[in-house]
């Protein structure tokens, strides 16, 4: 359970005073998580997921929440924060900024098939379309000059051949930039864990906290690493029919254009990348916190390794 910041019932009870949904029922900690405290609440009136923010910027949480509120206004199944009486979206609780939001119904998926990927790469392309007239703008707080500031308070910790990994890719993705490509906000981080299925069809997305500004064929790229993998925790190779799914359903519905194309193998390691950089930092530099989770960084530095072998294709779409 990752929860930085416990929360009681009886603070919960007043601190939704504030709010106009109803009376307070049950508050139950989320296990999921290594970034934010997060809680399922149920009232009178509904359920909802309160998120307490541990270490993001508040200057930050406006461009997540409005971007929230912007998606659900245009159909896109994620959570609406709701406002309190004073018309905010965020408040504080225990001395963290927090939020309230709408709980999503459904399940994730542990090992999605092409069918799956295929109804992500539809919802990806409508999220995208949606995020344009977002007027608002932040830089990926997990792009390249995050990764530098990282590598550089994590290379301590690795042995000979992880230090020359990153090296060699930071090197890498540093001469690698398409600012040309397509751009637009783009959520980042939409694990299998972070999208919710019912009856075979995607029923809501979440987690919007690592969302900002950046190619959206680096969106892509960060869900073909974990949806479209030969076995999620055996075979860290790309599926091709999979993968060919989630690009095809993507492409009708936003076509990519030939330099995203082009693009896709640098993306793929770019996602890699930032994902085992990100876990490195979290199990060698830890915070405090009541039963933090942290995931393991070797899963990604295999599927860095193999998206950067030479000679190796990346799947695409006919």
């Amino acid at each position: 359970m990752s929860v930085f910041t416990p929360v009681t019932e009886v603070r919960l009870a007043a601190w939704l005073n504030h709010y106009s949904v109803g009376t307070l029922g049950a508050l139950e900690p989320i296990e999921s998580g290594i970034e934010n405290t997060n809680y399922f609440v149920t009232t009178s009136q509904g359920r909802y997921v309160l998120t307490l923010f541990e270490r993001l910027p508040a200057a930050e949480l406006p461009f997540y929440l409005e971007l929230m509120a912007h998606l659900a206004r245009h159909g896109i199944p994620c959570p609406a924060p709701i406002a309190d009486l004073s018309n905010r979206y965020l408040s504080e609780l225990n001395g963290k900024p927090a939020t309230l939001v709408t709980r999503l119904a459904g399940a994730s998926l542990a090992d999605p098939a092409a069918a799956d990927c295929a109804e992500l790469g539809a919802l990806l392309a409508r999220m995208h379309l949606a995020g344009r007239s977002y007027g608002a703008y932040l830089e990926n707080p997990r792009g390249l000059k995050w990764w530098r500031r990282a590598a550089a308070e994590v290379r301590s910790f690795l042995d000979a051949g992880q230090a020359a990994l990153l090296d060699a890719e930071l090197g890498f993705q540093t001469q690698h930039r398409f600012a040309d490509l397509p751009r637009g906000a783009v959520h980042a981080d939409l694990f299998r864990d972070n999208a919710l299925f019912v009856a075979g069809h995607i029923s809501g997305v979440f987690d919007f906290y690592f969302a900002g500004v950046d190619c959206f064929v680096y969106d892509l790229a960060v869900c073909a690493n974990d949806w479209c993998l030969a076995h999620p925790d055996r075979d860290r190779r790309l599926d091709e029919a999979k993968t060919r799914a989630l690009l095809g359903a993507y492409h009708a519905r936003r076509p990519l254009e030939a330099a995203e194309r082009d693009a896709w193998p640098v993306m793929l390691r770019a996602a890699a990348f930032r994902f085992w950089l990100s876990r490195l930092h979290d199990m060698h530099l830890p915070r405090p916190g009541e039963l933090v989770k942290v995931h393991d960084p070797e899963h990604f530095r295999g599927i860095l390794a193999l998206r950067a072998a030479p000679g190796v294709s990346a799947p695409w779409f006919r």
